[in-house]
């Protein structure tokens, strides 16, 4: 069995102080282990949200502890824990979070240029990971000119471009139709299965949540559920041909890419 690389000890999140405190999350203890598929789900105010920052490494406990990749986070400077996020953690956001007057392809290597990764590399790492997600057709085109499916698929080829083994996506088919979600969520699964990604995702819709392996309903702060899927939700042949087989081929030169001194 894998080691968690999500492991949460006894967290408390409070916020505000006093009569106006809110316990967003009361001694919380969860472990996500490497590989797996997670669907975190539950109504506003249920600590969903606390719950992503803080595996994010965006919030800090109040109590409790945090270990990412077995590293306890709570422990780490602020630059440390900038740094770690930066090499564990690829991030999807429901607003898609683009740069307006940026390329997809100068979108993608963001996370690149703040790690001080060259150019070409950035350049060459960039537009694989568009090839991965089926729009390196796409590398030159603005926000503006691309599909709400396609900016979220430029927006997951920027949380996958670093390497990150995990995966956390807020809510990532939020503002999409139907056939845009599965085509979204095709990808995710297929980089879950082949590359191993470890995926968290925050869902309102329960027809999402299905295709994880794993859902965990969130209720005032606490974990009302923790249940295995037993009948998880496969990406139709039709929506899976949205996303090429670059993906396999992408991922495997990506993986010999890594491996070569």
């Amino acid at each position: 069995m894998s080691a968690p690389v999500l492991q949460l000890r006894t967290v408390t999140r409070v916020h505000g102080t006093g009569d106006t405190a809110v316990h967003a999350l009361h001694d919380v203890s969860l472990a996500v282990r490497s590989g797996d598929f997670v669907a975190v789900m539950g109504p506003s105010g249920s600590g969903k949200s606390t719950l992503m920052n803080i595996l994010g490494c965006l919030e800090i406990p109040d109590r409790g502890r945090y270990f990412l990749d077995g590293v306890d986070v709570r422990g780490l400077s602020e630059s440390q824990q900038a740094v770690i996020r930066s090499q564990k953690i690829g991030f999807v956001f429901q607003g898609f979070n683009l740069l307006a007057r940026t390329s997809a392809l100068e979108n993608v290597e963001l996370p690149l240029a703040y790690a001080g990764v060259a150019t070409r590399d950035r350049r060459e790492r960039a537009l694989e990971a568009l090839r991965v997600v089926g729009l390196a057709d796409r590398a030159g085109h603005y926000p503006n000119q691309m599909s709400g499916g396609q900016q979220q698929r430029v927006a997951i080829a920027r949380g996958l471009v670093t390497g990150a083994p995990l995966l956390l996506a807020d809510e990532p088919t939020g503002n999409l139709d139907s056939r845009t979600s599965d085509e979204v969520m095709a990808i995710l699964v297929r980089m879950n299965e082949e590359r191993g990604i470890t995926v968290v995702l925050v869902t309102h819709e329960a027809d999402i949540a299905e295709y994880a392996r794993r859902v965990i309903v969130f209720r005032d702060g606490l974990i009302h559920s923790d249940s295995i899927n037993g009948r998880r939700r496969r990406p139709s042949p039709v929506v899976a041909d949205v996303v090429p087989d670059a993906v396999t081929d992408a991922a495997g030169r990506a993986s010999d890419a890594e491996a070569a001194p």
